[in-house]
């Protein structure tokens, strides 16, 4: 079994006792009764680099990164720095995330919140949208196509916009023959946890113009903001960076006016 694998299967057995607890109906009614999400499209789509700032205690690869006994302070300085979105990691076994750290962040500030996942079921976008989510991150490692097509058409219905996630160039025509306007490479491995920052350069090219493209993972400084931007990324999602930076606010500040610097050559 491969690190994804072992990963939604505790993410599945999580899902079980939270959905005994909470029937999907709940989440249902409560949908019903919500404002609309913030779009974070226009944002994403602008000249400038697009930073996507993570709220991350650790990762399968590093161990613990930060403690973040609060992650909406953390949030708030994101924004302050100019952050185009928040990124908050809910996964409780690897990365230590909970949706109570979902819910904090969005009533902190007013930018777009992702819910980073390992989604494989209706009901966990449901549970994003209850919790404040403007974003979902749907991973196409983890998705045959059928699921796929129909989460990104249950992401349309609660008005989330889809981050999808791929790894490889058959995942990329895969997420490409969606349709999908925002597809995220990820330059790490899911499978070994190995990085390569070439993994975005070699797939960007398989992206229509017309999507937004997003670097995810190992970006830890300036100059790898630089070489994606120059690549074509429009957006760079960034964790570790930013929670060991010292000061969150003025690295994702850096960072977009590097990489906004890069994409005008």
């Amino acid at each position: 079994m491969g690190v994804l694998d072992g990963i939604v299967a505790g993410v599945r057995a999580d899902l079980a006792e939270r959905e005994a607890a909470l029937p999907l109906r709940v989440l249902m009614d409560a949908v019903a009764q919500l404002p609309p999400t913030r779009d974070p499209m226009p944002r994403f789509r602008a000249p400038d680099l697009a930073v996507i700032a993570e709220v991350k205690r650790s990762s399968p690869s590093k161990g613990a990164l930060a403690a973040i006994d609060d992650p909406a302070a953390l949030a708030r300085s994101y924004e302050a720095g100019g952050a185009a979105a928040i990124s908050v990691l809910t996964e409780r076994r690897r990365f230590g995330g909970t949706l109570e750290d979902l819910v904090a962040v969005r009533s902190a500030v007013g930018v777009p919140v992702l819910r980073k996942d390992f989604i494989v079921t209706d009901y966990q976008l449901y549970e994003a949208r209850v919790a404040g989510a403007d974003l979902a991150l749907l991973i196409v490692a983890a998705l045959d196509d059928d699921l796929l097509r129909h989460l990104l058409e249950l992401c349309r219905r609660l008005m989330l916009t889809p981050l999808v996630e791929v790894h490889t160039p058959e995942e990329t025509r895969r997420a490409v023959a969606t349709g999908a306007p925002l597809i995220g490479v990820n330059n790490r491995d899911l499978q070994t946890l190995a990085v390569d920052l070439a993994q975005f350069e070699r797939l960007a090219g398989l992206i229509p113009a017309d999507r937004v493209k997003v670097a995810e993972s190992g970006i830890l400084g300036v100059a790898d903001v630089e070489r994606v931007a120059a690549a074509g990324a429009d957006v760079v999602l960034v964790g570790e960076a930013l929670v060991r930076s010292g000061d969150p606010a003025r690295a994702v500040a850096d960072f977009t006016a590097a990489g906004t610097a890069a994409r005008r050559g």
